[in-house]
């Protein structure tokens, strides 16, 4: 698989969501798609990034963009995670990696002192288009909801 990069058309994917239901890149045409990747549901840094989008919902749908949550956890425990926060957006399950793939967001991470594979948290916007316009990589969560509603206002 190519790596995908500013400027090029995203290849479209499919992908389990939340609500029972398949979700696909071409579902958005015509919108801008903000796909952020997290490590884990329910776990501090990611709830709380998780609520900056959420509590932004409606200024980013004002400025014609949905936001889809991706995390390699289960459909039953993205259920829970978007019932307990209420998330307005649909959270992606991707078990099998296809989605972090795509988006090279695998990485090598340091826990406790160990070498693990994780998810390094990431936000990419994709226009109406389908082409990817920005990626923000390692990303810090303070603040970075702002960034990406600061960048979505300039263009």
């Amino acid at each position: 698989m190519n790596i995908l990069l500013i400027d090029q058309v995203v290849e479209d994917f499919q992908a389990l969501a939340t609500g029972n239901k398949s979700i696909q890149l071409s579902d958005f045409k015509g919108k801008k798609l903000i796909l952020f990747f997290y490590p884990k549901d329910n776990t501090p840094g990611c709830t709380q990034e998780s609520i900056g989008f959420r509590d932004n919902y409606v200024q980013f749908k004002e400025l014609n963009a949905e936001i889809l949550g991706v995390s390699r956890d289960s459909l039953k425990s993205h259920e829970g995670f978007k019932a307990k926060q209420e998330f307005p957006f649909d959270l992606l399950s991707d078990t099998e990696e296809k989605l972090c793939e795509l988006f090279a967001v695998i990485k090598m991470k340091n826990m406790y002192g160990k070498q693990v594979r994780g998810i390094e948290r990431s936000t990419f916007l994709i226009n109406e288009s389908g082409v990817l316009i920005k990626e923000w990589r390692k990303v810090q969560v303070k603040n970075h909801v702002a960034e990406v509603l600061e960048f979505l206002q300039s263009i």
